[in-house]
């Protein structure tokens, strides 16, 4: 089992990534008031025929030609199944797939909510032509992240640069950082 939140959803991105998305949104709501930590992620990928999203959560079940199993979505809804939560995925082939999940945010298995600048940062580095959107919020406030934006703003230099990944990981973290204060 991974460490954190975050790197269990980077599996995610990196199926809706390999799935052919060029749009990738990605909604994390922290709540204290609901004791719940949600995450949905939508992508607009090949998507899964439904006999496949019937299987999709064993994780003898991939598509991969290199191994013969698929941890990355039945790991997640493992997590959120021994967290008091709940998941759901829905998909159609050739329109994407959608990801709903929630978790418990007091109970003892729940790991922490992790890096999401960090994965945010390696999704890019993994295709930075894709559109990504991530909003963090909680009971009071939200960040909001755009790669487009990014893109627009750099004029044509690439988000692959080293000085350019490490910037968006830190503007990701600080922004999410600003938003957790009002948590407290």
């Amino acid at each position: 089992m991974m460490e954190d939140i975050a790197m269990q959803i980077l599996e995610l991105l990196m199926n809706s990534i390999q799935a052919g998305a060029s749009h990738i949104w990605l909604t994390v709501h922290d709540s204290i008031l609901e004791n719940r930590i949600s995450v949905h992620l939508e992508d607009d990928g090949k998507g899964m025929s439904e006999e496949f999203v019937a299987r999709v959560t064993d994780p003898f079940t991939t598509t991969r030609k290199t191994r013969k199993v698929g941890m990355g979505i039945a790991f997640f809804k493992g997590l959120t199944e021994m967290c008091n939560g709940s998941f759901e995925i829905h998909s159609r082939e050739g329109t994407g797939t959608l990801i709903n999940a929630n978790m418990q945010k007091d109970w003892i298995d729940t790991p922490p909510l992790g890096d999401l600048g960090e994965m945010m940062m390696y999704c890019i580095q993994a295709n930075e032509n894709i559109s990504y959107v991530l909003t963090y919020s909680t009971d009071k406030n939200q960040f909001v992240f755009q790669s487009d934006e990014v893109k627009e703003l750099l004029a044509g230099v690439s988000l692959q640069e080293p000085e350019i990944l490490i910037w968006i990981k830190e503007y990701i973290n600080e922004g999410i950082e600003h938003v957790k204060e009002d948590l407290q």
